[in-house]
């Protein structure tokens, strides 16, 4: 069998700079079909799992919304409004219901902060999870599509917590939107090193 040749550690490197330079958030409201499916949602799913995992624990999933679960996912998006303002009109409850029905791919990002190992804290099973969703992000990216995270007051309402069957210590920490790009803003202005980046000096570093 004839294998094929091996990419330079540079041109990884110059693809991977690509990608991440390429990856920008599209609102849901912007994506449309066709979404991924089959292989390549087998690919984006897959890339979530090589996030690192303190312990194994495995301390997140991805819970698919598929078509059929979107009015139900309204309804939750709905009451979870009037939870927070009884006042709300009908138009709110409108919108509230039509975030559910946005962009072709949608899933919720269940972050389990307690279970398994009581040494490997909620900050770490976070990070975790944050991890695999930019691993699926790019990987999104990398299949041709666009991508959003969204998350909002909804996330900790006692009806979606019922609707996603949420155990004692999970946290909904965010959706996850991924489609055909319908149309994308300007890509913004990102930081550079020297806004984010310092380097501890020699006389800082004390011990107690």
């Amino acid at each position: 069998m004839r294998l094929a040749p091996q990419a330079s550690p540079g041109t990884d490197a110059e693809a991977l700079a690509t990608l991440l330079q390429t990856r920008q958030t599209i609102l849901p409201r912007r994506l449309g079909e066709p979404g991924p499916e089959g292989a390549e949602l087998h690919a984006l799913l897959s890339a979530a799992g090589h996030a690192p995992d303190h312990g194994r624990l495995l301390p997140w999933r991805l819970v698919l919304v598929p078509q059929q679960a979107r009015p139900a996912l309204g309804e939750a998006f709905a009451q979870a409004l009037c939870e927070r303002d009884p006042a709300a009109n009908s138009e709110e409850l409108a919108r509230a219901r039509d975030k559910a029905q946005r962009a072709p791919l949608l899933m919720l990002v269940v972050v389990d902060e307690t279970g398994g190992d009581p040494d490997i804290p909620a900050a770490e099973r976070v990070l975790s999870a944050g991890c695999a969703v930019q691993n699926l992000l790019l990987m999104a990216t990398a299949l041709g599509y666009g991508s959003a995270l969204t998350s909002g007051k909804a996330l900790a309402s006692a009806p979606l917590r019922a609707m996603f069957a949420l155990r004692d210590g999970e946290r909904a920490l965010c959706f996850v939107s991924v489609g055909t790009v319908l149309s994308r803003k300007d890509a913004r202005e990102r930081p550079l090193p020297a806004q984010y980046v310092s380097t501890l000096a020699a006389g800082q570093a004390r011990t107690p």
